[in-house]
């Protein structure tokens, strides 16, 4: 048995029209098969469904290519559109050209690990009460309601591994394992692309993170992936400024949420700001975890310090701690979903004071990435919300009721803003800390709805 191909384009022989192919890959920048995605632009196959976390952005050798080159008519994605990263797809899918089918990164490892496993629908409380619910039948479990969500087989993936050999056994390094193990088991023809291709035997067996027999297809890499971390919007030490004075920093906002997470607990950092917790627990019987699959990360490196394969949720290199561990994306949301992590901090667009959260669009339910806010919602124990009071055009984001789609409902149980913390108590959201030189009086004109004081 060999599974070796002798090289992208004839791992891709078969590839038709019509096809529906899982891109497996993280963010914008980790574990993408680049050789097979510009091997399937150059085959020129038309009419595909794209099974994707996220595309990647302009220039990247990610599911973008396929939509650059008008090759996709579906997408069923996590990330349609990132803020301040506009692409082509965008204005497909406004344009009506590229159907879309928003899905919550946990939810869709799921519906390819429930391919795999031969199980054709399964019930689960993320999305509830979102627009990810409308049309689905609902059923309470323990007096909670779930929502059912139907297996997603595919014709092919493109997943992405370190090593491999002609069984098809595949080694995968870091935090880099993610979606390519459910990816993979969901496919008809599964195709890996490895950094190299050994002999049987040379992977450990206790090493192997995929077997052979969920594997069709092994070839080298051709192209060297790119580098295309995101990066940060503001400085984490350039404060806001509020009636002519200086509110927290990003950084200061981050060492405020860390003093309110308690020692030994788990705890999800959430894409972007909150990620700037790590750098401020450092001592702390707090162990992160990433929705990527690692647990026990620590602050974020650069330079000589950096392992390309070990990041965190939002892309940035952090370093693994001792006694760290990493596991795939159906795992990682095991953990969230059933309640095992003590605290999640995520990102906002707007709180309501009824404590709904909405984080993943800014109006169009087609536009937007949910990524795994809405798993993480479902089995949080604490949810803490880190975002700037107001947004850039100066409009309040703790409003009366969210105008955007929900994320959550009456979810939220500490919000900490640039001028404030604020704890959800009794239904009312109550001010714990103000920032130096802000009063009362001044948090309250900054926000839609009544604020109540800790006493």
């Amino acid at each position: 048995m060999n599974k070796v191909c002798a090289s992208p384009e004839a791992a891709l022989a078969d590839l038709e029209d019509g096809a529906s192919i899982a891109v497996s890959g993280f963010g914008t920048s980790y574990g993408f098969a680049c050789s097979l995605l510009v091997g399937a632009r150059s085959r020129g196959v038309k009419n595909l469904t794209l099974v994707s976390n996220a595309l990647g952005s302009v220039g990247q050798l990610r599911g973008l290519l396929l939509v650059a080159s008008g090759q996709v008519s579906n997408l069923i994605v996590s990330f349609s559109a990132r803020p301040g990263m506009p692409t082509i797809a965008d204005d497909e899918i406004k344009a009506g050209n590229i159907q879309v089918e928003l899905v919550p990164q946990g939810t869709l490892v799921e519906r390819m690990r429930a391919a795999g496993a031969g199980i054709p629908a399964f019930y689960t409380p993320t999305g509830v009460g979102t627009p990810v619910a409308e049309g689905k039948e609902v059923r309470y479990f323990n007096g909670r309601p779930h929502i059912l969500e139907t297996a997603l087989p595919v014709d092919y993936a493109f997943i992405r591994a370190h090593r491999g050999d002609p069984l098809g056994n595949l080694e995968f390094r870091g935090s880099n394992r993610h979606f390519n193990p459910s990816f993979a088991k969901a496919a008809r023809v599964a195709i890996a692309e490895v950094d190299e291709i050994v002999e049987v035997g040379e992977i450990p067996s206790e090493r192997v993170g995929l077997p052979g027999i969920l594997v069709h297809r092994v070839v080298k890499k051709t192209i060297e992936p790119d580098d295309a971390r995101p990066a940060p919007r503001r400085a984490a030490d350039a404060p806001r400024e509020y009636n002519g004075k200086p509110a927290w920093s990003r950084g200061e906002m981050a060492r405020r949420t860390a003093d309110l997470l308690p020692e030994g607990s788990y705890v999800n950092l959430g894409t972007g700001m909150p990620t700037l917790v790590s750098n401020y627990i450092t001592g702390r019987d707090i162990t992160l975890h990433g929705e990527n699959g690692i647990l026990r990360y620590g602050q974020m490196v650069t330079g000589d310090e950096v392992d390309v394969d070990i990041f965190n949720a939002s892309g940035q290199y952090v370093s693994a701690l001792p006694g760290a561990s990493f596991f795939d994306s159906v795992t990682s949301f095991e953990m969230a979903r059933s309640g095992k992590l003590h605290a999640v901090v995520l990102g906002a667009y707007q709180v309501d004071e009824e404590g709904n959260l909405a984080n993943y669009s800014l109006g169009d339910p087609r536009l937007g990435g949910i990524g795994g806010a809405m798993d993480l919602v479902a089995g949080k124990q604490t949810l803490i919300v880190m975002m700037e009071h107001r947004d850039s055009r100066d409009r309040a984001k703790l409003v009366r009721r969210v105008k955007y789609p929900l994320t959550g409902r009456s979810c939220v149980d500490v919000v900490v803003t640039d001028v404030a913390v604020l704890r959800r108590r009794d239904g009312k959201f109550c001010i714990e800390q103000l920032a130096d030189g802000f009063s009362v009086d001044e948090v309250q004109a900054l926000t839609e709805f009544p604020l109540g004081r800790e006493s």
